[in-house]
């Protein structure tokens, strides 16, 4: 699978160890200097900001899809290649899903993980094909990945769903092993 344009969804702010400021911007040099096209949430706050600065810093093309209403308050990153306005949230999701060839989650909190659960919800859905994984920095995701596991030991989801979810601490290996990404036939029901 070619990985030309990917979406990362991570933090509007730094968090609390400088590792995930370091993540994004590892990722962001990492996308630029293998000449993929970053589409994120459009902001230069947080680990938005610092992935996608990173990217421009290394000649990367970046494109960001952000609501009006946090373009109002002014958190917009203008210096990007591509800035798309949009009414809302759901706009943004869309807008996002169709310029992506894959999504990433970095660390984030409640928006992060709420942008990647839709995206890969459709992956479950078969509403597209594309990888969706986990940018696991320090573990971030390894609570997550157990409340998962546990929703298949529950009976809620089934493992060759879980076993869809791409998790890697490195941006190299994490692409390479998205870009390795095969969507079997998986029946939901």
């Amino acid at each position: 699978m070619n990985l030309n344009n990917i979406a990362i969804f991570c933090g509007s702010s730094n968090g609390a160890n400088e590792s995930y400021v370091k993540a994004a911007n590892d990722m962001g040099k990492f996308l630029a200097l293998t000449n993929r096209k970053l589409i994120y949430g459009g902001a230069k706050v947080g680990c938005m900001g610092e992935l996608a600065n990173a990217s421009l810093t290394y000649h990367g093309h970046v494109i960001g899809v952000i609501p009006q209403k946090l373009v109002d308050v002014e958190i917009a990153h203008e210096d990007i290649n591509e800035l798309h306005t949009v009414a809302d949230m759901h706009e943004r999701k869309a807008k996002m899903a169709e310029l992506a060839d894959g999504f990433i989650a970095l660390p984030g909190g409640a928006g992060t993980l709420e942008e990647w659960f839709e995206v890969f919800t459709w992956l479950q859905l078969g509403y597209h094909k594309k990888p969706c994984g986990f940018l696991n920095i320090n573990g971030f995701y390894d609570p997550l990945i157990s409340m998962l596991e546990n929703t298949v030991k529950e009976g809620f989801m089934k493992k060759s769903y879980l076993d869809l979810i791409i998790i890697d601490p490195n941006p190299k290996s994490l692409i390479e092993k998205m870009e390795a990404f095969e969507m079997n036939s998986i029946s939901k029901w």
